[in-house]
Formats: C-alpha cells, sequence, structure tokens
C-alpha cells in the first residue's frame, strides 16, 4: 500500500494545522469481530483488500485509513487461513518485516523491537522511506488474527503525541 504526503508550504500553515490537532475527534475504531480496538485522530477511510496466501487460499484485510496533519495513519487485519503458519508468531512477523523492508529505503529497517504487547510477541519497527519520510510499525499476531499499527511522517511527527497515543490505544475487542 502506497502512503502519499503533501507537503506544508508555510510556517503559518504547519501552526494553524497544528492547533486543529489539538483539537481533533479521536474516534475508536474497531476492527471486523471486535478482532481490536484502536483510537484514530479522525474518521479513518475503510477498505477491505482482498488477497491470496502463499498456498492460494483468498482471505481479506480490512484497513483503515487516516491523513492528520503531517502523518498518515493506518491500522490493518486479517484473520489468516489455515495454510499460513502461525504456530511461531515471531517467525511469520519476522517474515512480514522482511517482506516490508523490501519497499524501504536501503532495504532494511532501522530498528526493530521485539516485545509483549496485550499479551502476544509484537514487533515495533522504524523505516526511512523515499522522499525523507518515516515508517513506524507495531505488528503482532493474537492466533491468527494478524493486527499492523503504522505512521508514516517526518522523523519527529512519528513519535509526536499523536502518534503514540494511537500506538498505546490498540487493545483487543471484547
Amino acid at each position: 500500500m502506497t502512503l502519499t504526503r503533501r507537503a506544508l508550504v508555510a510556517l503559518p500553515v504547519a501552526a494553524t494545522a497544528s492547533a486543529a490537532a489539538a483539537q481533533s475527534t479521536w474516534y475508536a475504531v474497531r476492527g471486523p469481530d471486535r478482532a481490536f480496538i484502536v483510537d484514530m485522530p479522525g474518521e479513518p477511510i475503510y477498505k477491505v483488500l482482498d488477497t491470496r496466501s502463499p498456498g492460494g487460499t483468498a482471505f481479506a484485510y480490512h484497513s483503515y485509513s487516516l491523513e492528520y496533519g503531517r502523518m498518515s495513519f493506518v491500522a490493518q487485519t486479517a484473520l489468516l487461513p489455515a495454510d499460513i503458519d502461525v504456530r511461531q508468531p515471531r517467525a511469520y512477523l519476522q517474515s512480514v518485516l522482511d517482506d516490508r523492508a523490501q519497499r524501504l529505503a536501503g532495504g532494511k529497517w532501522i530498528s526493530v523491537e521485539w516485545r509483549n504487547v496485550l499479551g502476544v510477541v509484537a514487533a515495533e519497527s522504524l523505516g526511512s522511506v523515499q522522499g525523507g519520510n518515516v515508517l513506524r510499525q507495531l505488528v503482532l499476531l493474537k492466533g491468527a488474527r494478524y493486527i499492523s499499527l503504522a505512521c508514516l511522517g517526518p522523523a519527529d511527527a512519528v513519535r509526536a503525541p499523536e502518534a503514540e497515543r494511537f500506538f498505546r490505544s490498540l487493545r483487543f475487542g471484547a
């Protein structure tokens, strides 16, 4: 998926955008079957992306995307089909990271941090993309449920309070 960015032209425009950002309405976005809930700083665009596993089984990614100030936010999830081996979550997530790294500047992540998030194995990664922006992403696997959160923007923006709130707000639905 390609995320587009618009350049800010003047400082007054940036200041106005920052003031608006502070007053934004946050939305609790619920994934399909309440698989997850995540807060986004505006109402996202929802799309279903049909795809196939390497073994040929059809399945769908549910994608929620939002352009906000200098950043793009994306939350995605998929219930992976049985022909994708998820018995070793870290190995599967590493394959996801390796695949995405091919589209980064230099073909590799700047950093990858493995940790436990909500009781499951997860990886948070940072990577440079064309045009000078940075991609920050969190990927995790709960059983066959894959979840990815991503924020794209300037290096300082992907650690801004809005980005921190987005990543920290992830919870599993009930």
